[in-house]
């Protein structure tokens, strides 16, 4: 636990270490106590330098408060809006520290105190806004950062798994593209050979077919394999009892087997290279039960846990892992699944979220919706109306004769 916070905070200055615990106690322990426990009557709030009193002071304790959460997170994930918007804030507070003296203290003493107040901030602002390049996520391509080599991506014709080929193709990795469909393959390797100059293979398997996972297996025995992306996967919508059992079984083998036999088989050599990553497309889905999608769930349920707790085992050997949990996505899962179609993210949005998180965190929702909604309904219903909300958003994606 102490390598992996020191591992956190070596990310930033000491500086900006200190913004963000200032930050943490801010939002967790000081505007909590401000807003809940300190009485109206004496409550006191500023804003460039302006006191407020009572009922106004408790209403602007929250917009305090969702700034210092917003700035831990922020300074803990070195997002990208922190650029300016933390300059900005800090600017806000320059100029309280200058005007404050002036209004309340007055004399030689509150002039002083003005100068040297707002000055200090007036230092601070300027070093935040010079900072642009720590919140711009890590820049090295992945090929610099994990030594080269090639990529395996699995379901890489279509949708997540043909966005993050583009991605790590413009990344300057070499590439071994897999999926059913040959000639989506080669249109996808070509492209991409023309355009980034990088090695692409592909290789025509069903990885819902333990043949298939060790042909996969057997192909990746000559390469220098860095990564490995585990995206294949299907679902299927509608109640358990109409589907196809053998249907079913090919989506466990798909989903659940095919990642694992994968890990399995290229982890030794990732961490005898002593770098290089593993990421797995889990899903929201996988985040609780899901009726009308129960062995989708179950079996991305399955993909998401392998993948945090093999970060966890991993910390401090160089391999990074990463369990990407999309919610609703523009890709063609919806048309196999046989769902009603519904908007959502696009496929290079939730590869960029990844490929951002990658090396940061176990794992990552991608979307602050899918976010929101994922975590207010695990964290904060009992399991049994969580069940029966998630069966009601289903309801309305799923086709009345498959419910």
């Amino acid at each position: 636990m102490l390598d992996w916070i020191q591992l956190h905070f070596a990310r930033r200055p000491m500086w900006m270490n200190a913004l963000m615990l200032f930050c943490l106690y801010m939002a967790f322990i000081y505007s909590p106590f401000d807003l809940f426990v300190k009485p109206v009557a004496v409550d006191e709030e500023v804003w460039f330098g302006v006191r407020f009193h009572g009922s106004a002071a408790k209403l602007l304790a929250v917009p305090h408060w969702a700034i210092y959460a917003a700035g831990a997170y922020g300074f803990w994930q070195l997002r990208s809006w922190m650029w300016p918007w933390a300059s900005i804030y800090a600017g806000q507070v320059a100029i309280a520290f200058f005007v404050w003296p002036l209004l309340y203290v007055g004399g030689f003493g509150g002039f002083v105190s003005a100068i040297v107040g707002g000055g200090l901030f007036a230092l601070l602002t300027r070093r935040l806004w010079n900072t642009r390049e720590f919140f711009q996520g890590d820049q090295a391509p992945l090929a610099e950062r994990y030594g080269g080599g090639t990529a395996v991506v699995t379901g890489a014709s279509a949708g997540i798994g043909a966005a993050f080929a583009r991605a790590l193709a413009e990344h300057g990795l070499d590439l071994l593209l897999v999926a059913r469909r040959k000639e989506r393959l080669d249109e996808l390797a070509g492209a991409l050979e023309k355009q980034h100059g990088v090695s692409v293979s592909v290789a025509a398997l069903d990885l819902a077919a333990p043949a298939g996972q060790q042909a996969l297996i057997d192909a990746t025995e000559d390469l220098d394999v860095s990564m490995l992306v585990n995206n294949a996967g299907v679902g299927y919508s509608g109640r358990f009892d109409g589907q196809d059992p053998e249907r079913l079984f090919a989506l466990v083998q798909l989903n659940c087997a095919a990642p694992l036999a994968l890990t399995a088989a290229l982890l030794p050599r990732l961490r005898e290279r002593g770098r290089g990553a593993v990421i797995f497309t889990g899903s929201v889905a996988g985040k609780q039960p899901l009726p009308l999608h129960a062995a989708y769930a179950a079996s991305k349920a399955f993909d998401n846990l392998l993948g945090e707790a093999l970060w966890g085992e991993l910390q401090g050997t160089g391999v990074d892992v990463l369990v990407l949990e999309p919610g609703t996505t523009d890709t063609e899962f919806q048309d196999v699944a046989g769902e009603i179609p519904h908007s959502g993210q696009t496929a290079d949005e939730v590869v960029e979220t990844a490929l951002r998180s990658l090396g940061h965190r176990p794992s990552v929702v991608s979307g602050w919706f899918a976010w929101l909604r994922t975590n207010a309904g695990t964290r904060l219903l009992p399991r049994s109306w969580l069940v029966l909300v998630a069966k009601r958003v289903m309801e309305r994606q799923t086709p009345d004769h498959l419910r």
